[in-house]
């Protein structure tokens, strides 16, 4: 481990970054791969205390009857642990319906999705961005009544940001403004992900830097899609950039040719 002043030199240089495994929600996208609830609720286990990962995303809200046996299980383990609000929910912009199925489950985080690129809000949605603006704050205002957090996943960031920047600098300025960052009530991260899998490192030091650079105080996690062999040199490449989250799954497992690989983004 090296000597405490050693220690104290590499804190300063080397950020924090908090490790968020999605294993049980987009590494069960995997073509062939269903845990059952009594599975899921063994991996929890084993994320949250022999792996120690920071946070971990499992399940989709309202998907069926058996995420929700999951979800009220590992939430019941975490609470009783001291751990619940390490424990995360993929919930949508669908009028509180969302909210309301991880509120009966006894979750306390939602990582709402929203859309990061202009062409999925307006052919996806069929809505303007301001309308979709609204929907978003309504969210995470109804999240706060329920006492439950917010993060919001920027769908298609990646080519949000290369195909309509104006549109993902729109929304931030808007939910920014509006919302009191990383406190009760507001948004505490905003989750930047690569959805199709089509960044390289270069493109992900570009993007992530003008947003760091329009937003300083926000917390922002990267997720990244292995699609051309690339999610871990772009998770890396975020860090460098000033990423303070990286998502992974273990195996790398996740849709298509699934996430960065927990044991492989750990290392670096």
């Amino acid at each position: 481990m090296g000597t405490p002043e050693k220690l104290n030199t590499y804190q300063r240089i080397l950020p924090f970054v908090e490790i968020m495994d999605s294993t049980l929600r987009d590494g069960e996208q995997t073509n062939g791969v269903s845990f059952l609830p009594h599975e899921k609720l063994v991996m929890a286990r084993k994320l949250l205390s022999d792996v120690n990962v920071d946070r971990i995303e499992v399940a989709s809200a309202r998907v069926s009857e058996g995420e929700h046996e999951a979800v009220s299980k590992i939430c019941a383990y975490a609470q009783k642990m001291g751990l619940l609000s390490r424990v995360e929910v993929l919930g949508f912009v669908d009028g509180g319906q969302s909210i309301d199925w991880i509120d009966s489950c006894g979750g306390r985080v939602v990582n709402l999705l929203a859309k990061g690129s202009l062409k999925h809000c307006t052919h996806q949605l069929h809505k303007t961005p301001e309308e979709h603006i609204n929907d978003i704050l309504s969210e995470v205002e109804y999240a706060a009544s329920k006492g439950i957090s917010v993060n919001l996943y920027l769908e298609d960031w990646s080519n949000g940001m290369k195909d309509s920047p104006e549109y993902v600098y729109q929304l931030m300025d808007a939910i920014t403004s509006s919302s009191p960052l990383g406190k009760q009530g507001g948004v505490q991260r905003f989750m930047l992900p690569d959805t199709l899998g089509v960044m390289n490192p270069l493109q992900v030091i570009e993007y992530f830097r003008k947003m760091i650079k329009r937003y300083p105080d926000v917390h922002f996690d990267f997720h990244a899609h292995n699609d051309y062999d690339l999610a871990v040199s772009n998770s890396l490449a975020a860090v460098l950039s000033g990423a303070k989250g990286l998502h992974v799954t273990v195996n790398g497992l996740g849709e298509r040719c699934g996430n960065a690989p927990l044991s492989s983004v750990q290392v670096i």
